[in-house]
């Protein structure tokens, strides 16, 4: 999809960071916007940001992990807008913690979004793109810890790893039934997001008390993004995969070397070793 301009995007978790940057981004494109978060007032910022290009844009406040308003989002694009050509499901929060010893409402929320958030975003975005015929392309939000892991954050590698594998599923089922439609998994690692304050977006009837463990990594990531490259950097990354029809995103140089190391180590029937570089996404 080499032409942007005079086309629609739909992006979840656009209220901030990478969501705001693709909003912005695209914009700039002359793409139409549609825009979902679970902030009411992050959102309104968004699209009044995005406005400012003189493109046409929609807005619905949106928990991602309620299939009802997803469709209710992908009803407003459609209805509003006539079409949706990008589908970026964005949404994302983190937990840390071990695998045994975190709450069960630590996994519970991890998948609710960064999962479900996409399944619920492809059924029911994805077959309204495939009946409008067009070229169209579709991106989840993964993680590199979607592709290595690393220990002391399961409920938020388990998430990535599954939205990985959804993105992999769709891709490939797109391709053998010859759609237009093409998908990129986005797997980001150090931004300067506010992923580390993920606690602010938490259900209340999900909520659970912090341990060690999962303070400890939240530090870590804390670090990790006050170090890392700009969602505008992520964005610009995210339009060129979708004009190259690249379905890997990695954000990172760094990180490429660590897939065939841990292919090796696979092949091998071992462990895969903790890569090296700054892992979380």
């Amino acid at each position: 999809m080499d032409e942007l301009g005079g086309r629609t995007a739909a992006i979840t978790g656009a209220g901030s960071g990478i969501g705001r940057a693709l909003a912005l981004r695209l914009a700039g494109e002359g793409m139409d916007l549609a825009l979902a978060d679970v902030q009411p007032e992050a959102l309104a910022e968004t699209r009044g940001l995005a406005a400012a290009h003189g493109v046409r844009v929609v807005s619905r406040v949106t928990d991602v992990g309620e299939e009802r308003e997803v469709e209710a989002f992908a009803d407003l694009a459609f209805t509003e807008l006539g079409a949706v050509h990008l589908l970026c499901n964005n949404a994302g929060v983190f937990a840390g913690g071990q695998v045994w010893t975190r709450p069960a409402a630590d996994f519970e929320w991890s998948l609710r979004v960064n999962l479900w958030g996409i399944l619920h975003g492809l059924r029911s975005f994805v077959p309204r793109m495939i009946e409008q015929d067009t070229e169209g392309h579709i991106v989840n939000t993964c993680s590199v810890a979607g592709l290595f892991v690393g220990p002391g954050s399961a409920p938020y590698t388990i998430s990535k790893w599954a939205a990985f594998a959804a993105t992999l599923t769709l891709a490939q089922e797109l391709a053998v039934q010859g759609s237009k439609l093409r998908a990129s998994a986005l797997c980001p690692g150090g931004v300067t997001t506010r992923i580390h304050e993920s606690e602010r977006v938490r259900p209340a009837g999900l909520a659970s008390e912090p341990g060690d463990d999962s303070a400890f990594m939240l530090e870590m990531i804390r670090t990790t993004v006050e170090n890392g490259i700009s969602p505008q950097e992520v964005a610009d990354q995210v339009v060129d995969a979708v004009r190259s029809e690249r379905f890997l995103v990695l954000t990172h140089p760094a990180y490429t070397p660590g897939l065939p190391e841990q292919a090796e180590a696979l092949i091998n029937g071992v462990l895969p070793r903790m890569p090296d570089f700054e892992w979380q996404g």
